[in-house]
This record gives C-alpha cells, sequence and structure tokens, in this order.
C-alpha cells in the first residue's frame, strides 16, 4: 500500500498544481518560442555556411571564365552570382574582378555598371571603397569628371584617406585646377606612411607641380602646371583580396 503523503508534501503539491494552472500556459509558450528560436538560429548558421559553399565553388568558375576571356561567359557566370549570392563577399570580388576584365576587353560601359553594383550593394566598406576609387578613375579617363569626383565625394575607411585624396587630386588637375589638386595631393602625402611606395609617387606629382613636401615648403616655384599622368584609373590599380 502506497505511503499517504505528510502534510507537508501535499501543500507543497497543492501550491504546485496552483502555480500550474496559472501560468502553465504562460511556460509552455515561453518554452517553445526559446526551442523556435534555438532552431531558427541553427537553420540559418546551416544556410550561411551552404550559401559560403556554393558562392566559393561559383566565385572559382568566375575565375576560370574570366581566365578564358570569354566575355559572354562572364556575363553569364557574373548574372548568376549576382542572382543567387549577391550578399555574399564572394559576389563583390568577383565584381571587382570581372570589372578588370571588361576593362581589359575596352567594355568601358560593363567595367562602370560591374563597379557601381559592388559600390551600391556591397555590405564590406573596404570592398565599396575600392570599387569607388576603381570607378572614379574610369569616369576620370573618360572625362566625367564631376561624377569621378561624386564617387569620392563620401565616407570612406579610414585606412582609404590618402588614396582618395591623391584620385581626387588627380581629377583636379586633368581640369587644370592646379590649386585643388596641390591641396588633394599634400593631403595625400601627409596620410600616407613615410615607407609607402605610393607616398613616393605622390611626392613626384607635388615635385612636378612645384612643391617640395619633404622640406615642408609650400612655395610654387613658378612652373606651368605640367601634364602629369594621373594614376592609372583603371580597375586593375587597387588590389582584389582573395577568397577568406
Amino acid at each position: 500500500m502506497a505511503n499517504q503523503l505528510d502534510l507537508e508534501e501535499q501543500e507543497q503539491l497543492d501550491q504546485l498544481k496552483h502555480y500550474w494552472s496559472q501560468y502553465g500556459n504562460t511556460i509552455t509558450w515561453a518554452l517553445i518560442l526559446v526551442l523556435g528560436l534555438f532552431a531558427g538560429w541553427n537553420f540559418y548558421q546551416y544556410w550561411q555556411r551552404n550559401q559560403a559553399a556554393q558562392a566559393a565553388a561559383m566565385f572559382d568558375e568566375v575565375e576560370r571564365v574570366v581566365k578564358s576571356a570569354d566575355m559572354a561567359k562572364v556575363d553569364r557566370v557574373f548574372n548568376d552570382m549576382k542572382d543567387r549570392f549577391a550578399s555574399t563577399t564572394y559576389a563583390q570580388q568577383a565584381g571587382l574582378l570581372v570589372a578588370k576584365q571588361y576593362y581589359s576587353a575596352g567594355n568601358v560601359e560593363a567595367t562602370k555598371a560591374a563597379l557601381s553594383w559592388v559600390a551600391d550593394k556591397s555590405s564590406d566598406e573596404g570592398y565599396k571603397a575600392i570599387a569607388k576609387l576603381r570607378l572614379a578613375g574610369v569616369l576620370m579617363e573618360s572625362k566625367a569628371f564631376e561624377e569621378a569626383l561624386k564617387q569620392l565625394s563620401g565616407p570612406f575607411p579610414a585606412n582609404f584617406d590618402a588614396l582618395v585624396a591623391d584620385r581626387k587630386g588627380d581629377i583636379f588637375l586633368m581640369q587644370n585646377k592646379r590649386k585643388e589638386a596641390l591641396v588633394e595631393y599634400e593631403k595625400a602625402f601627409k596620410s600616407f606612411e613615410e615607407r609607402t611606395e605610393y607616398r613616393r609617387l605622390v611626392e613626384i606629382k607635388l615635385n612636378s607641380l612645384g612643391v617640395d613636401p619633404q622640406a615642408g615648403s609650400d612655395a610654387r616655384r613658378g612652373l606651368a602646371a605640367p601634364k602629369i599622368a594621373a594614376a592609372v584609373p583603371v580597375p586593375g590599380d587597387l588590389p582584389v583580396e582573395g577568397k577568406k
């Protein structure tokens, strides 16, 4: 025969029954919500890994097609990449890569379209900055100077400040705006680290305009504004990061 519950145990059981009758539904739904969120998070992580794996495989295909220089295939595979994996860094890397190929093939409009897509869609500030710099270079070469400057007018990561200033200087110089070019080149020179090779290029530009930045002199030596070749304005003048 089962032992009867003593009075204390019976009281605790009654309290538990009362508590459950009041809060049982709330607790049940809270548990369902927590478990649902956990399951959803696990599914999202799985989906992200699956997307990344597929995007990496398609990026390999983009690289292969670019090397073949078959522009019809480049168009097709890049459009597939944008349609299926637009939010991934692989798609943004692919955009920079195909833009370089379009430029090499002489298709300036396709180059601008690819770079504009990366600049507009990239969630990575570094890729966005690279795309804008390269797009500004292509526009500069097309003498669309105001459009080029517009690409450089927004915010950039701090480590791109020197490159942005140098490109602005190139644009102003091509517009024969010597004073504005000097301001930007001097800004670029100060922003680059001393041992950076690019800093030496900016120094040469300043020397050609009559300024010796090493001497800390802003004195203009009365030279006429020379026709300095602007930094290469193509999509290949900045590095494309490899796959991570």
